[in-house]
């Protein structure tokens, strides 16, 4: 393995679509979160927490935009994190995946570690926007979320592992992984905070999240599988990868 080209396309793929998801979530997520903000600021002033007065609107703007702006490092710090975990998983896993196609292969996972690290969680605990939870409730659903995704993370590791020695019965790993989340699934609790917003809006909401997340996944795959195929840092293997 040549490293140093790999570690620049597992960063340089990671990073672009980091960025990818950043616009994303500019252009879909933030429309969502001005009204749910904007819901949040009401309880605000309806509480007496808060007065409504242009102070309070000029230094509200100032925040938002800098939020905004800070979406996209947030992006790009998500993309190169998850994408150096995604390049190394497609390093050590890239002769088991079917195809001849780098890119295919990357779509392959991606799709496989999307679904196991985001879209399987993402359906036990969804995304919601800020004006729903309780804030001394924080702690307790991150936790939860983390621990689901770990579980399920670490459960389709275990599976793999055993997929690769299993020849003629592989779906058993299919199933057994199934079954295992599933029982993960409905053991752990629900989030404890009530919805008492419009679920129009939660739910758009959560649709847009998925999707932004769902073009991170791709726009990685895409990257990665192109540049692997024009730089083939795997041309001088060591014994660490292959």
């Amino acid at each position: 393995m040549k490293i140093f080209h790999f570690l620049a396309i597992v960063l340089i793929s990671g990073l672009l679509a980091g960025l990818i998801h950043g616009f994303a979530n500019i252009v879909l997520v933030e429309p969502y979160l001005d009204t749910a903000i904007g819901i949040e600021n009401q309880r605000l002033f309806a509480e007496g927490e808060a007065k409504d007065t242009p102070q309070f609107w000029e230094k509200f703007s100032d925040y938002r935009i800098w939020q905004k702006q800070g979406s996209i490092v947030a992006g790009a710090i998500l993309g190169v994190s998850t994408g150096a975990l995604f390049g190394l998983v497609f390093a050590y896993s890239r002769h088991a995946l079917p195809s001849q196609n780098e890119m295919k292969k990357a779509l392959l996972l991606a799709g496989i570690m999307w679904a196991t690290i985001f879209f399987i969680p993402f359906l036990k605990y969804p995304a919601n926007p800020p004006a729903v939870g309780d804030p001394s409730t924080i702690t307790l659903r991150t936790e939860l979320y983390i621990s689901f995704l770990a579980m399920s993370g670490l459960g389709a590791l275990g599976f793999s592992a055993l997929y690769k020695k299993m020849r003629n019965k592989r779906y058993l790993a299919f199933l057994g992984y199934a079954t295992f989340i599933t029982i993960v699934f409905f053991a752990m609790p629900p989030y404890p905070d009530k919805i008492t917003i419009s679920m129009d809006l939660v739910n758009g909401f959560r649709i847009v999240s998925a999707i932004t997340m769902t073009i991170y996944w791709i726009a990685n795959a895409v990257i990665l599988g192109w540049l692997w195929k024009r730089i083939q840092p795997h041309v001088d293997a060591s014994q660490v990868f292959e």
